[in-house]
């Protein structure tokens, strides 16, 4: 039987990439106080990207998504209470009511319960309507993808290519699709917006990842939201388009984003809008943080709050959250980082590429697959992004530093 701490130094609640991030820059730190860590799958932490393309194909055993291997967790002395979730939070107390009993922080309570998957309403106990947040989710979507998770008997293996519709043209939502067809499945996207991962690429790269899905088989059904589903001996049969179009589906993926993971915070008094609300340095109340998915912080570049679904910012976020734990009071400020793998393309943005900025390619050529593109706003650079030319994108992400004010205090409080 696991024991439960009724007290910890400091109590990271969330037991994935952002919060094993915080324990780990915390012991770097110099902090040797006690670190507990709660979560609510029964995993030890692993990573995320791997799960809509190497997991789901079947090139990589689940073993292969954990961050850390075990010894080295042990290493950090960590205290790991896993398949447990958090109930409540007294922020006066710093206390954390969880299935595992209450946990007390004497030094800081960092919340790192990331975001769960947006779902669509659907008729209770529909068979083929899949999500992918989780290992558990990849792994029963891979199976699903086999001809007995559709539903055929061996001896009626059903459609030569079974058909995969992607509701969501987002990250996610695109790479969920380039690896499915690339098992040689049937494959669609839908979705309201005109592109594949316009709101993160902008008209013009997107415009290229849609010539690339379209280039490899996938079906790009954009433009249109989706209205439900229809069904057949209670198994997904089709996507309803709100065109009145239906869309075959032997099984649906539904990719249409996520939301922060806050119910458990109601009635604790912390700000909650669309995440934990946070102050420049990632302090949502005295002696409570958030890092990762679930943190809402003031930056102050933008002078707006801001909300990102990445990993490397997990990571960096995570740094700073631990150097305020033990007394450095830092502002986060990141230049925001994200990557995707879809068929042949390796695609990097730094920054943030709005629907307004100027784009310039300033190095080889988008007819080849290869290119590094500038975004600029009012005479500013705001983004790079790089196609297949990862080393070159690093090199003008530069400019984007050095377009950085000096650094600047804490002002703002959630």
């Amino acid at each position: 039987m696991t024991r439960v701490p009724r007290r910890t130094g400091v109590l990271i609640v969330g037991a994935a990439a952002a919060g094993l991030a915080t324990a780990e820059a915390l012991r770097r730190q110099g902090f040797r106080g006690a670190i507990t860590m709660l979560g609510a799958e029964p995993h030890l932490p692993y990573d995320r990207p791997p799960l809509s393309k190497q997991i789901l194909s079947g090139a990589w055993r689940p073993e292969r998504t954990l961050l850390r291997a075990p010894r080295l967790l042990a290493g950090l002395e960590v205290e790991l209470l896993l398949g447990h979730r958090a109930l409540a939070l007294d922020v006066a107390g710093r206390t954390v009511r969880s299935t595992a009993g209450p946990i007390t922080a004497t030094d800081a309570v960092v919340i790192a319960t990331g975001a769960t998957p947006r779902t669509l309403p659907t008729v209770p106990g529909l068979r083929g309507v899949h999500v992918l947040r989780t290992l558990d989710d990849a792994l029963a979507l891979r199976d699903a993808l086999t001809p007995a998770g559709l539903g055929y008997a061996s001896s009626d293996p059903g459609p030569a290519r079974p058909r995969v519709v992607v509701v969501g043209e987002g990250v996610l939502g695109a790479e969920i699709a380039a690896t499915t067809r690339q098992l040689g499945l049937d494959v669609t996207i839908s979705g309201p917006l005109s592109a594949p991962m316009v709101t993160q690429l902008g008209e013009f790269a997107a415009a290229r990842l849609a010539e690339l899905h379209t280039r490899n088989g996938v079906r790009l059904r954009l433009g249109a939201g989706v209205d439900g589903f229809t069904e057949r001996d209670g198994r997904v049969a089709g996507v309803t388009l709100r065109t009145g179009e239906t869309l075959p589906a032997d099984l649906v993926v539904v990719a249409i984003g996520a939301v922060p993971a806050t119910d458990w915070l109601a009635g604790s008094g912390l700000t909650l809008a669309n995440g934990v609300v946070c102050d420049d340095s990632c302090r949502a109340a005295a002696g409570v943080y958030a890092v990762g998915d679930v943190a809402r912080w003031h930056d102050q570049d933008a002078n707006a709050p801001v909300r990102l679904e990445n990993r490397t910012h997990a990571s960096e976020q995570a740094g700073v959250v631990a150097a305020n734990i033990v007394g450095a009071e830092r502002v986060y400020r990141p230049i925001p980082y994200f990557w995707t793998d879809q068929f042949d393309a390796k695609i990097q943005v730094h920054g943030t590429i709005t629907p307004d900025a100027q784009v310039t390619v300033v190095d080889g050529d988008p007819a080849t697959g290869r290119f590094v593109a500038r975004y600029e706003r009012a005479g500013a650079i705001t983004a790079v992004l790089g196609w297949n030319m990862p080393k070159q994108a690093r090199m003008q992400r530069q400019h984007l530093v050095d377009a950085r004010r000096e650094p600047l205090t804490p002002a703002h409080s959630p």
